[in-house]
């Protein structure tokens, strides 16, 4: 995938999921070229996302993130979705793919009368459910990689600093949709289908050390 087609499938993975009455709020992705090749897909804004990474509690991150607008799309729970993605002449050099639950779900879990009836929320009624982030990121800089310890491919749970569980490849956006709507909204999942978009991926590089601990596998990696 090139940065054109990047860009092209949040747009519409975004506007899918308005169609589908899923988000309340949306910022469409934006497209900028600098030098010496790089390109990166964002928001339009400029962010400052240290704040995620801040050690600081997560309802300050949570709020700080939704008050700036630093998400592709809210989701109806308050869930907030972001995709960025940098590319060196064509080829994916890092992506960061982030999805922050609302720290404030009792609210939906005290009044469930108030959404049974709406598809969306009927995974995180429960009350024995916990909100937690989840973030894959890749970056392809070999300084910062370090075999199991610091995969150039990985999920982060929580915001333990030292979960780095290794991803065979970087994630294209309708994979990483895909997978927060199939996991954590499988009612509303079922209901909508496959979004009617194709999935895509990108070249496999995991490292053979990695592939011998427990790890993630995509489908569809070159």
């Amino acid at each position: 995938m090139n940065p054109q087609e990047v860009f092209r499938q949040i747009s519409n993975i975004t506007g899918k999921l308005i169609s589908l009455s899923f988000v309340d709020e949306q910022n469409y992705p934006s497209i900028r070229d600098y030098p010496e090749g790089v390109t990166q897909i964002g928001l339009k804004a400029e962010l400052d996302l240290s704040i995620s990474l801040k050690n600081i509690s997560y309802k300050e991150i949570y709020t700080a993130l939704d008050q700036a607008g630093a998400f592709n799309v809210r989701m109806m729970d308050g869930a907030l979705i972001q995709m960025f993605y940098s590319f060196k002449n064509e080829i994916i050099s890092s992506h960061r793919l982030a999805y922050f639950p609302s720290p404030s779900l009792e609210a939906y879990q005290n009044d469930p009368e108030i959404y049974e009836d709406d598809e969306i929320y009927a995974d995180i009624l429960s009350k024995n459910v916990v909100a937690f982030p989840i973030r894959f990121d890749f970056d392809s800089n070999d300084e910062i990689f370090k075999a199991i310890s610091h995969p150039k491919s990985h999920l982060t749970l929580g915001q333990y600093k030292n979960c780095r569980i290794p991803v065979s490849a970087p994630l294209s956006p309708i994979v990483f949709v895909k997978f927060i709507l199939r996991s954590l909204y499988a009612t509303a999942s079922n209901a909508a289908g496959e979004l009617g978009i194709a999935e895509t991926s990108f070249p496999n590089n995991i490292h053979r050390s990695e592939e011998a601990i427990p790890h993630l596998r995509l489908t569809g990696g070159a």
